[in-house]
């Protein structure tokens, strides 16, 4: 940018902020018609973060997903759907998804591909469940991060799709304790089988979550109910019964109108925190408990390993007899707060789609709702959406990631947001009397960014940029007494002599101070 120009630009950029969306949308791929996607963050480097969408599209981000590049992946067995992303304790990305050898059956075994380079390239892959010809579906992946070992649970049918009532699906457990090398032999864990039609009577859904101390809980869907089982031995042995949840009315296979096939599949996490609900055990899902034109998000707790469960309450908060449906959570694991992604239809009486999201930091109990989409979309049964959103949390840095449809073209996206919006990490930020401050735009930047703050009095300020240590970086006003008013501010990298990275705008009033998020892309 030249310096000729520069004011005129900044005052466009100030333009364009105020119509600006609170949390920035980003693409992340529209090639291959990508749909049911899966993302995960690096807690070692939370700028590194993976997404995978069927079938066989996987990206990698090194800047904190404002930017995507999609990377080739293959391995010997074929790629066929249901991605997972998962991280361990060493900072290495996994994928795992179905396969679809060129000898052998369709979906025999769940493969598991290896990524340490942030998830630019993938190992060949192991494998776990191979059983003859019996399909092995909708698997996910948990990481013990006192140990290091990798659990995941599935679907085993004994022939997909099979109406004939001698066939049943169960639920499998394998583990890994050498970094995904090798996978112990696969064990059934629930009691009551299910059909093979892949609908209400078929045992799925199961996702494991791993507890403070190692213990390892799965929830899945079974003929109209929720059923949960847990380990406390990595795995070795679980109940004798599993334990009921909740029922799910009308099942987890229901019908979205534009949706060409839609579930409520429940979504297991627990609370590792140092917060005040840590060991609080969480199921997610939705249903039409409410009716066929109004899908709920709802969710149920555990605070005594599983043992007894809380009433579902809903997530949702709106007072619409409208659609909310293809639920995600993630537990934050440094702040215990929940998060959850879901499509939601409140603001429309046709099939528009909005993505909103929901935040609670008091352990399940009040839900603040918000849209994190910047506009709807209109899906069309024609396309097909996979079976799942989802979203992951590591220290306030928040990723959902969902599927879009415009005109003939589907395409995964995820936002950046913004998390002072929504919750106080301390002290009230930018709610003060005495103050507020915009959130700075463009973000992320190249060039120069710009912002606003308002003073409701006369006061002493002090604005800096400092790094996500609380390193100063750069002082742009040094303790100075200002009137009342609005005042405009710019961020020049060059002039400031910042590298690329991540900083916090800090506004300092009297002794409060106000911070937000702008990321610089040099």
């Amino acid at each position: 940018m030249t310096k000729g120009i520069s004011c005129t630009v900044f005052g466009l950029l100030l333009i364009a902020f105020y119509g600006h969306a609170q949390h920035q949308n980003i693409l992340i791929g529209n090639q291959n018609s990508p749909n049911e996607p899966s993302i995960c963050i690096n807690p070692k480097n939370p700028l590194q973060q993976v997404a995978a969408a069927n079938i066989d599209n996987v990206y990698f981000s090194s800047n904190g997903g404002t930017s995507w590049t999609q990377t080739p992946v293959s391995c010997p067995w074929g790629v066929w759907g249901d991605p997972v992303i998962c991280t361990d304790t060493t900072g290495a990305f996994y994928f795992l998804h179905l396969s679809n050898p060129p000898q052998g059956s369709w979906i025999d075994r769940i493969i598991a591909q290896k990524s340490t380079d942030g998830g630019q390239t993938w190992n060949s892959g192991s494998y776990m469940g191979l059983n003859g010809v019996k399909a092995q579906d909708k698997q996910w992946l948990a990481t013990d991060w006192r140990t290091n070992t990798l659990y995941v649970t599935w679907t085993e049918f004994d022939k997909y799709g099979s109406p004939v009532s001698t066939d049943s699906s169960r639920i499998l457990f394998s583990k890994s304790t050498d970094n995904g090398a090798t996978w112990s032999a696969a064990k059934r864990l629930n009691k009551l089988s299910g059909d093979c039609i892949d609908s209400d009577y078929t045992a799925e859904g199961a996702m494991p979550a791993v507890g403070p101390s190692g213990e390892v809980y799965v929830a899945w869907s079974n003929r109209n109910k929720i059923w949960f089982d847990r380990s406390l031995d990595g795995g070795n042995t679980w109940l004798s019964e599993d334990i009921f949840v909740s029922d799910q009315p009308d099942g987890w296979d229901y019908a979205i109108p534009g949706i060409s096939r839609a579930n409520g599949l429940p979504v297991t996490t627990c609370d590792t925190s140092s917060g005040p609900y840590r060991g609080t055990i969480y199921i997610n899902w939705s249903d039409q408990r409410n009716g066929a034109s109004n899908t709920d998000v709802w969710l149920a707790k555990s605070t005594d390993g599983g043992n007894t469960w809380s009433p579902a309450v809903r997530v949702n908060d709106d007072a619409t007899d409208r659609q909310q449906f293809f639920t995600w959570m993630a537990v934050d694991p440094k702040t215990g707060w929940l998060w959850f992604v879901f499509y939601d239809r409140r603001n429309y009486p046709d099939n528009r789609t909005d993505v909103y999201m929901a935040v609670s930091k008091d352990g399940g109990q009040t839900f603040k709702n918000f849209k994190v989409s910047e506009s709807p979309f209109n899906p069309s049964d024609n396309f097909f959406f996979g079976d799942y959103t989802n979203v992951v949390a590591f220290d306030n840095v928040i990723r959902p990631i969902w599927t879009r449809l415009a005109g003939n073209e589907l395409s995964v996206w995820t936002a950046l947001v913004d998390t002072e919006l929504l919750v106080s990490t301390g002290e009230p930020l930018a709610q003060e009397s005495a103050f507020t401050i915009d959130e700075p735009y463009p973000n992320p930047f190249r060039e120069e960014a710009g912002f606003s703050f308002k003073l409701h009095q006369k006061a002493l300020i002090t604005l800096s940029l400092a790094d996500p240590g609380g390193r100063i970086q750069a002082v742009l006003i040094d303790r100075e007494w200002r009137e009342p008013g609005k005042y405009l501010e710019k961020i020049d990298p060059e002039r400031l002599g910042l590298s690329s990275g991540t900083f916090f705008v800090l506004l300092e009033v009297d002794g409060k101070v106000a911070r937000r998020k702008i990321v610089f892309i040099d």
